[in-house]
């Protein structure tokens, strides 16, 4: 079971990860660009890439659910209690991956080793 706070232990651990406003809800962000939000304190809108988003849904239909924008697929919603931190933990790092800037994930790669 995960929270609203473990979205943004998670999310502010990554490097160069930001909290900012984004309309009346919180956003997490690697230099500007948006990579998940809190809509409400039991679900999280995690912007991964659309494949990720698809592998998300069919292998975690319980918590993970498409978050569509008009015709776009933007998002996983996760719902924060169906979900556990590890799942948590690794569609945030994806998420940032995606928006994070090449030489910033290269940098975060090499550091892991």
């Amino acid at each position: 079971m995960a929270d609203a706070d473990d979205v943004r232990r998670i999310a502010l651990g990554l490097p160069e990860s930001a909290e900012q406003p984004h309309f009346d809800m919180p956003s997490f962000r690697v230099r500007k660009a948006i990579f998940a939000t809190l809509p409400d304190p039991e679900h999280a809108h995690v912007m991964a890439s659309a494949s990720d988003i698809r592998e998300a849904v069919a292998e975690y239909p319980h918590c993970c659910s498409e978050k569509w924008w008009g015709r776009r697929l933007s998002a996983v919603r996760v719902d924060l209690a169906a979900a556990d931190t590890d799942l948590l933990g690794e569609l945030l790092t994806d998420a940032w991956r995606h928006r994070a800037p090449r030489a910033l994930v290269r940098a975060f790669d090499a550091a892991a080793g």
